[in-house]
Parts: C-alpha cells; structure tokens; sequence
C-alpha cells in the first residue's frame, strides 16, 4: 500500500485537530511562525487568532489538508519538507512547530538542521515525538513477541522513526538548539495513566508517557 492510501485510512481528526497540548511551550510574543506538517491549517489559524501573530506559514505534504489550510493560513507550501527549499529568509521565525512530524522522516536530523537556520536567535523549535518506551509497545513486545504496526498512535505504519526520551533530546538538539523545556503527555486529569503514575512515585513515568513535548531555543 502506498503512503498515500495509508493517509486516508486515518481518523478524521487527524489533519484537523487544533494541538492545545502544545499551548503552554509556547512563547508570548510570536511575529512570525511556521509548522511543517500543518494539516487543515487549525493550529496555525487558532495561534494566529489569541497570540496576536502577524504571519502564519505552513508545510503540507498532503494536497487535500493543503487546499483546507489555505483560507487559514498567509502561506500554504505543498510537499515534503525533506526536498523542499522554503521561501523564507534566514533569521527571520519566532517559532517553528514540527508536531508529529519528524518520525515520519527518512533525515529527520537533517530537517532540524535545515529548519534551524530559519529561527531568530530567541526563537524556539516545538517538537512533539512519540515515545516508543511506553507500556503499550514495550511488554507486548518483551512478552509476546508482537510489534504490530496500526493505522494510528505510536506504531502507525507511516513512521519510519522511532524514539525513547534520550534519542528524541539528541535528534533536537543535534543541530545546536538549547533545549529548555520537555513535557510528557498521557497524564491528564482522570486518565488511568495519571493514576498509576501517582501510585508509583513516578518510578515509570517513561513507560507511561505517550509523547515528548520539547521546546528548543536558538541561542
């Protein structure tokens, strides 16, 4: 099956959820702001609207997320981030978001280092990486043998990366971003994993995160 065809078997949600988790890692003065893998372009436009941004740029490998984007966004780019050269001058973004992107990358090393050039020396990179230590993949695999690939989550057949907490803090910072701010999803309010992370004392909070999110400065 070709990559596009595994896109259509995701949820409807997938191209058009508004990424609220990321909300807090994000800086209060934004001008300028790009998200490589931008969707129907709602983050962006949900940003640009109560963060008082002055110019939204998106990347959208996807042309039907790319043509809904563009009523939302000043600047919809259509391809794949990894042989695209972005319009944009050096120096010139306060935040680049790259959210559930980078596993999907063939170099998502090289990328980081491509989209670097882009931040003003202050400006941040927001990442969101799945955590392949988590309980879920790691005792399946450990007591049966099973590593079963789905059509979403941290095994989705369309990534081609996959990272624990320490690889994901490399990847970020291995083109010279200071990393200062890493936050675990999975432990909301309620949730079974909150649960168990509390009994435990925090023991096995890195079995039972679901994703990193990571803020990285240029100095």
């Amino acid at each position: 099956m070709n990559e596009s065809k595994l896109y259509e078997l995701k949820s409807n949600d997938y191209f058009d959820n508004v990424r609220n988790d990321i909300l807090s890692l994000l800086p209060r003065k934004i001008n300028r702001l790009l998200e490589v893998g931008c969707g129907s372009g709602n983050t962006l436009n949900y940003i640009k609207n109560n963060y008082r941004c002055d110019w939204t740029c998106g990347v959208e490998l996807f042309h039907k997320a790319a043509a809904m984007a563009r009523s939302k966004v000043d600047l919809v780019i259509e391809g794949d981030i990894e042989n695209l050269d972005l319009p944009i001058e050096p120096a010139t973004l306060d935040v680049i978001l790259c959210l559930d992107v980078l596993e999907h990358l063939i170099d998502p090393w090289e990328v980081i280092s491509k989209l670097e050039i882009f931040l003003k020396p202050g400006g941040v990179l927001i990442t969101s990486i799945p955590n392949v230590r988590r309980f879920s993949i790691v005792l399946p695999l450990i007591f049966q043998g099973k590593w079963e690939y789905a059509n979403e989550g941290i095994l989705d057949r369309t990534h081609l990366r996959f990272f624990t907490q320490s690889t994901a803090i490399k990847l970020v910072e291995s083109s010279g971003l200071k990393i200062d701010m890493i936050k675990e999803t999975g432990f909301e309010r309620g949730s079974k994993t909150r649960v168990a992370n509390l009994a435990t004392l925090a023991i096995f909070k890195h079995f039972l995160a679901a994703e990193y999110l990571i803020r990285a400065q240029k100095i």
